[in-house]
């Protein structure tokens, strides 16, 4: 009997090469643009117009599970209780995330800055991490545009 051993097809595992240039020539053509970019002294795209800030609202937010969130002023009046908060959970994750980064202790209030150009901010004077909140369409923005007119009260 005649016993042949099969090595095992090792190409099948692998990236195909064209595949492996294409991500290269991706990879360093972006790498090349941006130097160009920054040699060229080309303004920035994508960059949010500052415009002057009409009103800052603080709040607290206070995480209570992957989904619930409580909305306090800084003086503890609590503004909502919500066990879906949707968007403002995803923005109190995002913050305490930042928080836990950058080794900030306690719970400081957040900022919901109002622009005079439309835009709506959420800016943690703890961290300088900031929220673009118009940015992620406009139900977002008016969850916490209602925060703001309830804190108003």
């Amino acid at each position: 009997m005649h016993s042949t051993s099969h090595a095992p097809n090792r190409e099948k595992d692998m990236i195909p090469r064209t595949l492996l240039l294409g991500m290269a020539a991706l990879a360093l053509s972006t790498l090349g643009l941006a130097a160009f970019s920054v040699a060229t002294g080309r303004d920035r795209v994508g960059v949010p117009v500052t415009g002057t800030a009409l009103q800052t609202t603080p709040i607290v937010l206070i995480g209570k599970s992957a989904q619930a969130v409580v909305v306090e002023r800084p003086d503890g009046t609590v503004l909502a209780d919500l066990a879906h908060g949707g968007f403002i959970t995803v923005i109190q994750n995002g913050m305490s995330r930042e928080r836990l980064v950058h080794g900030v202790t306690g719970n400081p209030p957040l900022n919901i800055v109002q622009y005079d150009n439309g835009r709506l901010v959420a800016e943690d004077p703890s961290t300088g991490w900031s929220a673009e909140l118009y940015a992620f369409g406009s139900e977002n923005k008016a969850a916490f545009e209602r925060l703001i007119a309830k804190a108003g009260e």
